[in-house]
């Protein structure tokens, strides 16, 4: 494989808790329908090329299990991803206060202080039922220093969306990192995390 297809390649893995919609923003992101039948899976991975931004992206996404049984093959999981889409569904407030489980194990996994995550509120379409504010989902992703949105699968809202942005968040890091493995080495000084998302 080239390094020119492996620079637009993206691994973005998808966590969440159980029955949060995963599988159907998966499947409506790659096949563009939707899941009608839930059937809990064990792990699925899907391919996609796309064109973002007017450059084309190779995406590969891992559908990974929420439960908690299946942690140890997530932690398996997570340690190939470039980004990571975190999943709740706004209609169910245990799903919310999972995600901050999700991001430790992302983080204690890739052996990192920060990572390229994006913050996913599933099945907007449940307004009248909803258990998490648009308030909370902003002050999380801005305590998680990444950005976020919501989506619903049954009206195709924002699920492209929330692929494409992480794959922008991804070029991005490497575009840093590029730039900062060009710089000649200094003998003083540390590099301090800067939560930017502009």
């Amino acid at each position: 494989m080239s390094n020119q297809k492996s620079n637009l390649e993206y691994h973005i893995i998808v966590l969440g808790s159980s029955a949060t919609g995963k599988t159907s923003i998966t499947v409506q992101m790659c096949f563009s329908h939707l899941v009608e039948i839930y059937d809990p899976i064990i792990q699925d991975s899907y391919r996609s090329q796309v064109v973002i931004d007017k450059e084309i992206a190779y995406i590969e996404i891992l559908d990974t299990p929420g439960a908690e049984e299946y942690s140890a093959m997530r932690l398996s999981d997570i340690r190939s991803g470039d980004g990571y889409l975190i999943v709740y569904a706004i209609n169910d407030r245990n799903s919310f206060d999972q995600v901050q489980m999700f991001r430790e194990e992302i983080l204690r996994v890739k052996d990192s202080d920060e990572e390229t995550i994006m913050l996913v509120g599933n099945k907007s379409d449940l307004e009248q039922d909803r258990q998490v504010s648009l308030t909370e989902r902003e002050d999380l992703a801005k305590s998680m220093c990444c950005k976020c949105l919501e989506t619903s699968t049954l009206r195709s809202h924002n699920v492209e969306e929330a692929f494409f942005e992480i794959v922008r968040q991804i070029r991005k890091k490497r575009q840093e990192n590029k730039k900062i493995s060009n710089k000649p080495l200094k003998r003083h000084g540390k590099h301090k995390f800067r939560c930017d998302l502009m």
